[in-house]
């Protein structure tokens, strides 16, 4: 047998891969496409203090090798979120962390608060990539000192796990990191989506509403990768990687450079199974190579050691 679980601030996962925010919906979406109580956990799409619409379309489009979206935080709003949809979530075995999206500090407190007063959410996962009204449009995670001033906020209104969803857009992703760490958080999301964008050439214009949007897909995997394993040297809190994870080796990738725990994404889109497979996944390569803890895999990787060629297990 495989020991395939881990902890963050006392909450047992059973084993190590969840789905991301905004790719799974609330859960229910998936139930008859997925065995959810198979998976790790499920972070839901992102929650705001009130419903929002989000932009307007066009707001997805295909790109070589990934996904670009622009959805702009839609959401149901906290309080819609706990009258119909987390009646069914407390139903699940399985840790469930709610995602929360804000356009200030005040608002992120508002909605944990909200959050708080109920039963059934395991954690939180703050997004702090989101547009920052109050600070001229910036994303709070661009900022060291902002992100760290939510994590000291947050902290305080909660002893659930806190998780900081960090972005990449940032010259060093370990300096925010450590400042999160520093501020009490028990673990950090590595990473958020890259910015892109789309042009149309018959047009020339861009394809998004937004001109711009979130990068996400097997084309962001290297960069993940990296953040990841950049992150894992500035900090001693947990990680959860994310960025490209569409099979077993993938996920297997991220743990060795770091990852406590992965969350897969954009697969979803493909196959809503996707988690439940790769978990299986990993056990199988563990059991295979005679590994008796998933957790031995964590922060594996011999960095001075170069290879010629790319072995694959799936």
């Amino acid at each position: 047998m495989v020991s395939t679980s881990f902890t963050i601030a006392g909450v047992v996962f059973k084993n190590r891969v969840l789905v991301a925010s905004g790719t799974f919906g609330y859960g229910d979406e998936c139930l008859d496409l997925c065995d959810v109580n198979r998976l790790g956990g499920i972070v839901t799409k992102s929650l705001s203090l009130k419903p929002r619409d989000g932009n307007p379309p066009t707001r997805i489009v295909e790109t070589p090798g990934g996904m670009l979206n622009s959805i702009g935080l839609a959401n149901i709003g906290v309080r819609k979120f706990v009258t119909e949809k987390l009646p069914f979530l407390r139903t699940l075995d399985t840790v469930i962390i709610a995602n929360i999206a804000a356009s200030s500090i005040d608002e992120y407190c508002f909605v944990l608060d909200e959050l708080e007063a109920e039963e059934g959410v395991d954690g939180y996962e703050i997004n702090v990539s989101c547009p920052n009204v109050r600070e001229g449009g910036l994303s709070f995670g661009t900022n060291s000192e902002l992100t760290a001033q939510i994590t000291r906020r947050l902290r305080a209104r909660t002893k659930k796990p806190l998780i900081l969803k960090l972005t990449p857009n940032v010259t060093h992703i370990a300096e925010v990191a450590r400042a999160v760490e520093a501020e009490g958080a028990d673990a950090v999301s590595v990473i958020n989506t890259l910015i892109g964008m789309a042009v149309n050439v018959m047009t020339r214009k861009p394809v998004l509403s937004t001109v711009t949007g979130g990068l996400s897909g097997p084309a962001i995997k290297p960069v993940a990768l990296a953040k990841v394993y950049e992150t894992a040297r500035a900090v001693k809190i947990p990680i959860l990687g994310i960025g490209g994870i569409m099979n077993t080796n993938d996920a297997l990738e991220f743990l060795m450079v770091g990852a406590t725990a992965v969350q897969v994404g954009t697969a979803n889109f493909i196959d809503p199974a996707a988690g439940t497979t790769i978990a299986d996944g990993i056990r199988r390569y563990c059991e295979e190579q005679g590994i008796s803890d998933v957790g031995a895999l964590v922060g594996s990787l011999d960095a001075k050691a170069g290879v010629s060629v790319v072995d694959t297990w799936l």
